[in-house]
């Protein structure tokens, strides 16, 4: 049974539950607050499933808001960046042209970024008023039925994704699970576009390049001057897109390097270090020196999008906060982009009767705690987090 804030419930992250609440489209909007017993805590409402803050300590106790929120309803509907911290789908990334052919037919979709149909296109997953299926004090799960043809994409899609947050000693786990079947053979590639500022957002929130990257990938794909993958995969080794040891975000991402001038820094996919396809493993690490926090990215899918926020605006969000250029930092879990189109990528096609899942977990905590944390495949999962 749904479980909804109540008017004067109070918050960490000082939202208004009021400020949440509008009929868009004929369903009721909302504000949903998810709690844990170590205090930390997420707030989401339901239209495109928006993360508004997600509240975790730095090295002193002290919580802060670590995405780039907004505070009303109004604001996210009209957000200058209409991906914050949605759900994206049906397809996260760029379709060339928004063009491809499945079973000898061609499909058109909406074209929204230049010439390529980008995460599902204008009206896509991000833009959808979501049912909400259950909640509980430390999870919420909705649903969405996407058309047939919806934004050009064929068969009907029925999607349910989770979001929970765990606590453990120490560490705050933010789960999300992706369940999806078809109709029809369709591409999927759905993702969370949270940007992330591990220092907490300010007015100005400050820049994520002072952020230490780790990322778990040997090679990433390389794209033109219009973000499309050029059909290759490249190794990392001896260029500035070499994270595997850990880096300033900022260290290098203003050289001279034509990848990095094409995405205004860094906006690509990276290929992961995977033991076994399908399996849970880390894919990311990233620390913010002043707060102490931490969060380790873990994901099931095949690719990492790094966006360092390039195209941010300064404009502004949650409490006087104020997001200009670089100040998020996203972790996009994803099939790797324009995989329609490139019959040597590894498929993204969902076939009826067959079953999409994806879980992907951002882990929260602060310097100096070791963490133990070991994963089961699928929903099987299970960890722990102690004191060195």
């Amino acid at each position: 049974m749904s479980k909804r804030p109540t008017e004067n419930e109070k918050n960490l992250s000082g939202l208004d539950r009021k400020k949440f609440q509008k009929t868009i489209s004929g369903k009721q909007t909302d504000l949903f607050i998810l709690k844990t017993k170590n205090d930390s805590e997420l707030a989401v409402t339901n239209y495109g499933c928006a993360i508004l803050a997600i509240m975790v300590p730095d090295k002193n106790g002290q919580f802060a808001n670590v995405v780039l929120g907004h505070d009303s309803i109004d604001s996210v509907v009209n957000s200058p960046e209409p991906f914050l911290n949605t759900v994206i789908g049906r397809y996260g990334n760029r379709i060339c042209e928004g063009k491809f052919t499945l079973n000898n037919k061609e499909y058109n979709l909406s074209v929204n970024n230049g010439p390529n149909a980008l995460h599902g296109g204008p009206t896509g997953y991000h833009t959808q008023v979501w049912d909400v299926v259950e909640q509980t004090e430390d999870s919420i799960t909705f649903s969405y039925i996407s058309p047939d043809g919806e934004e050009g994409f064929p068969g009907t899609l029925r999607i349910e994704m989770t979001y929970r947050l765990i606590p453990a000693k120490d560490t705050t786990f933010f789960h999300i699970q992706y369940v999806a079947k078809t109709d029809k053979a369709t591409p999927v590639n759905l993702t969370n576009h949270a940007f992330f500022n591990l220092a907490g957002i300010d007015n100005p929130s400050p820049s994520i390049e002072n952020h230490t990257l780790t990322i778990a990938a040997d090679h990433y794909i390389p794209i033109d001057n219009n973000s499309i993958p050029t059909g290759e995969i490249l190794s990392v080794e001896g260029t500035p897109m070499d994270f595997r040891k850990p880096h300033r975000i900022g260290e290098r991402i203003n050289d001279n390097f034509q990848q990095l001038i094409h995405g205004a820094g860094y906006d690509h996919c990276y290929v992961l270090n995977k033991t076994e396809a399908g399996n849970l493993e880390l894919a990311a690490v990233c620390a913010e020196e002043h707060s102490g926090r931490i969060m380790e990215v873990y994901t099931t899918e095949q690719g990492v999008q790094l966006y360092t926020g390039n195209w941010l605006s300064g404009f502004a969000g949650a409490n006087g906060a104020t997001f200009p250029a670089r100040s998020g930092v996203c972790f996009e879990a994803q099939k790797f982009p324009d995989t329609p189109n490139r019959p040597y990528f590894p498929t993204a096609i969902l076939k009826p009767k067959e079953e999409y899942r994806q879980t992907t977990i951002y882990m929260f905590h602060v310097e100096g705690t070791k963490i133990d944390t070991r994963f089961k495949r699928d929903k099987k999962y299970t960890f722990r987090a102690k004191n060195k």
